[in-house]
């Protein structure tokens, strides 16, 4: 095999294996009543202030119908709190419950794992090679 070859096989695998992990590693007994998607709202949403509903769907470059059906989920399920702003009714603010929070967390331990798995053993100079690197597959898939 080239290497032209080699680095497609390894990107198509990567791809897939980080998405059956993630969801083996997110959907454990204490959050099993929710999806990956959901757990990517929960992050977009975020632990700061409350998010206006729109931001987290620009975040997630969903329409706003499509988060309208996953905040409905999540919000019956006690992740999220949605309510309308004070200063603008037509706005829908979004918030995390504890529950939400923990989610939340969990997630965020995952991408930290996975990262610090990452970059464990290479050293500055590779980190920067591998950011580079990851920033131009990221610019070309952006492009497409």
């Amino acid at each position: 095999m080239n290497l032209d070859q080699t680095l497609n096989t390894l990107l198509v695998s990567l791809f897939n294996d980080i998405l059956d992990i993630e969801e083996k590693s997110l959907i454990t007994e204490e959050f099993k009543d929710i999806t990956v998607n959901d757990m990517h709202v929960i992050e977009a949403i975020g632990r700061e202030e409350p998010q206006a509903s729109s931001v987290v769907a620009r975040r997630l470059d969903i329409t706003m119908g499509t988060l309208t059906k996953a905040i409905d989920g999540l919000n019956d399920k006690g992740y999220v709190n949605r309510v309308r702003s004070e200063q603008d009714k037509r706005v829908v603010l979004l918030s995390l419950t504890e529950k939400g929070m923990a989610a939340f967390h969990h997630h965020a331990m995952f991408h930290r794992d996975m990262i610090q798995a990452l970059i464990s053993q290479i050293d500055q100079e590779e980190k920067e090679i591998l950011m580079k690197t990851l920033e131009n597959l990221m610019n070309f898939l952006k492009n497409i």
